[in-house]
Order: C-alpha cells, then structure tokens, then sequence
C-alpha cells in the first residue's frame, strides 16, 4: 500500500481504512510524520512538576532532540535545547539544582536560568573574556516556544503553530471547571511504562471504549460499555467518558476531596481525552492525571503518568494505592498495543477498518494525522 496516499483514511467511518503499516514500522516515515505531527503542532514534553522549585533543571529527549526543562530563578518554567552555542556541547546530563548559572562542561561558557549567554572564559585568548564577532546578547540558549495545561509542559518546536490557546479552546473551554491548582501526588504518583510499539497505538487504544469488556474485566465490571459516551471534535481531540465513575475509597469509606465548585455532571461522570498528538488526559471529581507519550522510535514508547489531587496533602496510603489501580489498568492494556504494532508487520494489512459506532474517536484521530501529512507535505512542495 502506497503509504503517502492517504486517502483512504479520510473517508467516512464505514468506508474508511486506518492509517497504512508504514506508519508504525518504517523509519523514513516515522521521521516524515514526527515533523508534521508532532513537531509542527503543540506536543506534550512533560509536567511542571518534573522541576518544583526555582533553579531545578531535567535534562530530556524528544524526537532525538536535546531539551533541557527548567524553571528558572523567578519560578517560570522554560524549555531550551541542551546545547551550547559555542560548539553543541549538551549542557546538562541529568536533573539537578542550577545554583548559579548553567555552565557548558567544554569550554565554560555560561548561562543563567533565563538563557542569557552571562560568561564566556578566555573566549578572546588567555585572560580576554570578551572576542570581537562574540555577542553574547545574540548567543543565548535557543527557547523553545513552550505552554502549560493542566501542569502538562507543551512545545511547539517548529514556533510557527498558533497559540496554544487557540488551538485547544474548545478542550480549554470543556474543561473549564478543572482550570484551578492541581497538585501533584509527588514520588508515589508517577511511573513510566515503557512500550513496544508506536506512540499512535497508545492514543488509538485510549481513544475508544469498545475494548473494555475484554482487555479491562475489573473496570468493566461497574463501568460497562453501556455506561460510556465517545467525545468527538474534529482535528481536536477526541475520546471518550463514563456515567459511573466510581471514587477508590479507604477502610474507613474516606475518599479523595472533590475539587471545589463542581457542576453535577461531575458526581458519576469522568472523561478520558487525547490532546492530539500525544497528551493522555483523565479528569474526575477528586482527581486527574496526564499519560505523556514520547517517541523513542517507529516501534517503542514510554509513556510518563502523572497524578494529581485538589489538595496537596492526601492520604498518602489512599493515593498508592489509586496509583497502583491506574497501573494495573494501564498495564493491562499493554499486550494489547504490542500486539498490533507486531501486527503491523502483516505485508497484506490495509490499515484496518473501523465500526461506525464505537470506533469514532480512533478514526478521528486517523483522519488528523493524515490531515497533518497532506498539510507538511503540501507545504514542503510549495518551498521547492
């Protein structure tokens, strides 16, 4: 199958075929749709709480890229690429406190939290820390254009997307009731998987319901697949909720605050939604988290969980143990992603087809990404 004919894909759901094999296995395209997906839109990195205090710096890597997170000393958080401008040095090789300023192991030359380029030792010979041809206002680190939602540190490396805000106002604007402080539940409410297979899996298998009964046994057992809804916006997000969410109680019947100023819809109901390309987000009255898919190829992914709470000092017995119910949820879908990126490798598959009634969310998702290959390359031919 022509894998640059998407045409298939963006057909009607009855009619529609899933993206092609090449998609999930080949490299070539692989680097092709990690510029038009995700680097050319707004992705999800990480989470602001990866560096609590002012000064924290978590060196990381997304697309091959080098990125250093940092908040710096007025407490806002900031992503640069990890290198220095004098000969691509990486800066930092793991998460640390910047007490001064952020100093280049080669040859020295230093920055402050900010960016600014403050110090460049002997640049101009022995004792000569300035140089002609050497201005230090223009030899900053390199910013990437970052955002923060719901605690998720957002990044639009090619810095040409629109505004983060105008591109998710609709999601920004369902959610609206959770815009308030969220806490992180710290070192016990977070943990990474790592996956064998494409990142797209992940979003396509959190998309949709229609798993449920087979691959989730506990969770269908109160929240069936006649108690979810799909939640569509097109060349948005999509994904889908639950009329029965049930809150983990302790021994003595206490669950997790609410938080505050709720509508009702919130009492049973909560929503499971990917920000495209690659966020996983859940929001239910005493709780949420953030799944952040990063690449690490065609056929492998790691996928970083974060939970968070209305207030900073839950039950911290109460709080491992819904970090241990969510793993085993996430785990279990584990076999599941692995099996259709093994699938993948079939030379006769057409991508797949989908059911019109329980399928929507995923071909939505589909049908963008196509959407964003025919826009790059479009855009691509009209700079030739």
């Amino acid at each position: 199958m022509d894998h640059t004919d998407l045409s298939a894909v963006r057909q009607p759901i009855a009619q529609a075929n899933g993206l092609p094999n090449a998609h999930y296995i080949d490299p070539d395209v692989f680097a092709k749709e990690s510029s038009a997906v995700l680097m050319a839109g707004w992705a999800g990195l990480a989470v602001a709480a990866d560096v609590p205090e002012p000064g924290d710096a978590k060196p990381m890597t997304f697309i091959d890229i080098p990125l250093l997170l940092v908040r710096d000393k007025s407490g806002q958080v900031r992503v640069f690429q990890n290198i220095c401008r004098h000969r691509g040095m990486i800066l930092v090789d793991a998460p640390r406190k910047i007490e001064g300023a952020i100093r280049c192991p080669y040859h020295s030359w230093c920055y402050s939290t900010e960016g600014r380029l403050v110090s460049t030792p002997h640049v101009g010979g022995p004792g000569q820390n300035t140089a002609d041809g050497i201005d230090r206002s223009l030899l900053g680190l390199i910013e990437v254009r970052s955002h923060i939602w719901m605690d998720v540190v957002w990044i639009n490396i090619s810095g040409d997307a629109p505004a983060f805000d105008v591109v998710n106002a609709d999601l920004i604007a369902r959610w609206s009731e959770f815009d308030k402080p969220l806490y992180h539940g710290g070192a016990d409410s977070r943990f990474q998987l790592d996956v064998n297979c494409n990142w797209k899996l992940a979003v396509e298998n959190y998309c949709e319901s229609y798993h449920l009964p087979w691959v989730h046994p506990g969770l269908n057992s109160y929240s069936r697949l006649e108690d979810h809804y799909h939640i569509e916006a097109q060349g948005r997000f999509s994904g889908q909720g639950t009329l029965v969410y049930r809150q983990l109680k302790d021994d003595a019947g206490a669950t997790f605050p609410d938080f505050a100023d709720l509508s009702n819809k919130w009492d049973t109901a909560a929503e499971y939604i990917t920000a495209y390309p690659n966020v996983l987000l859940g929001v239910h009255r005493d709780h949420a988290f953030a799944i952040i898919l990063v690449p690490q190829g065609p056929g492998k992914t790691t996928e970083h969980v974060h939970l968070y709470y209305a207030k900073p000092d839950t039950d911290p017995g109460l709080r491992t143990r819904n970090t241990e119910q969510w793993k085993l949820v996430f785990e279990e879908d584990i076999f599941v992603v692995e099996g259709m990126q093994r699938g993948r490798y079939a030379p006769m598959f057409d991508g797949g087809r989908f059911s019109p009634a329980m399928d929507g969310p995923t071909h939505m998702f589909h049908d963008w990404v196509a959407g964003r290959m025919a826009a790059h390359r479009a855009q691509a031919q009209a700079a030739e």
